[in-house]
């Protein structure tokens, strides 16, 4: 599946509309219909390893948590190896974190601090790029472990959120591709 208007085309025909969640208002993009089904999963899959390939990453950043559903598979379907990027707490070891804004109060990110270093060129993958707070945190991260940001790759891009806008000065010319945007 190279035609990347058959790989919309799919993509879409997989992704729920759910109102009203997770509150009155909000239309929720649901991928578990995307996820279970095999064949459209697979084209996801393929289409976030050739943004890797094409990037020259060594490594995947996947977000939690649907970040790690995608980005894995990502990674082994690369021949890249998988970093994830926990809430903070959440990994045993010497880590590193980033705490960052919210629309009401704050949250914090960690990475184990040897699982990146100067060698590496790193992919961020996350399912939907909303208003950007989690992903720019998931680079200053990855800058401050030493390793080099190859990009960001999301399935969706919710447009209207500003997401891009805010993420361009952290991603310092690096590409940020969304294989949809609604």
């Amino acid at each position: 599946m190279t035609d990347h208007a058959d790989l919309s085309a799919l993509l879409l025909s997989r992704i729920r509309d759910v109102a009203d969640y997770p509150e009155p208002g909000v239309m929720f993009k649901d991928i578990t219909p995307l996820l279970a089904d095999p064949k459209a999963f697979e084209a996801l899959t393929d289409a976030l390893a050739d943004v890797a390939r094409r990037a020259g990453a060594t490594k995947v950043v996947g977000l939690e948590a649907r970040g790690f559903i995608l980005g894995a598979p990502v990674a082994v379907r690369a021949g890249l190896g998988f970093i994830p990027v926990r809430k903070a707490g959440k990994l045993p070891g010497a880590t590193l974190s980033q705490a960052y804004d919210l629309e009401y109060g704050s949250a914090e990110i960690e990475v184990h601090a040897e699982d990146l270093g100067a060698e590496d060129r790193v992919l961020v993958v996350d399912d939907v790029l909303a208003t950007g707070g989690t992903a720019e945190a998931s680079l200053q991260l990855i800058r401050r472990a030493g390793a080099d940001v190859a990009g960001l790759a999301v399935l969706m891009e919710l447009g209207f959120l500003g997401g891009r806008a805010r993420l361009e000065p952290a991603l310092a010319g690096a590409p940020l591709e969304a294989l949809l945007t609604v």
